[in-house]
């Protein structure tokens, strides 16, 4: 008796693996089992940089904060310990936001802190 394979089935993994090596240079793109090792080695980064990319953005809005903060007369601590103790939440996304786009607006928000 024949023995039964699933070629269906495996030649659409086949497939997806080489979609998506798609514009990898070389054999990477097109040697499945070359292919399969550099796709996993992009999820694994793809996996990591999720995370570090949350941690960055706010390092960045931290960044902007106290550089606004600091034209305003105050640092950022002195500043996030004051909007905590007044008990108002926003967030370092929205001060940023602020502290960019409209200055006018985060210098009422610092004025209203330190009074």
């Amino acid at each position: 008796m024949p023995r039964a394979v699933n070629r269906v089935a495996s030649k659409e993994r086949r497939k997806k693996i080489l979609k998506m090596a798609k514009g990898y240079w070389g054999a990477r793109g097109n040697v499945h089992t070359i292919a399969k090792t550099a796709v996993e080695k992009g999820l694994q980064h793809a996996y990591r940089d999720r995370k570090l990319k949350k941690r960055e953005y706010r390092s960045l809005w931290i960044i902007r904060i106290n550089a606004a903060a600091r034209q305003n007369g105050t640092t950022y601590s002195r500043l996030i310990n004051m909007l905590n103790k007044k008990g108002i939440t926003i967030n370092r996304k929205l001060l940023a936001h602020l502290a960019v786009e409209n200055p006018q607006a985060f210098s009422d928000v610092v004025k209203f802190a330190m009074n």
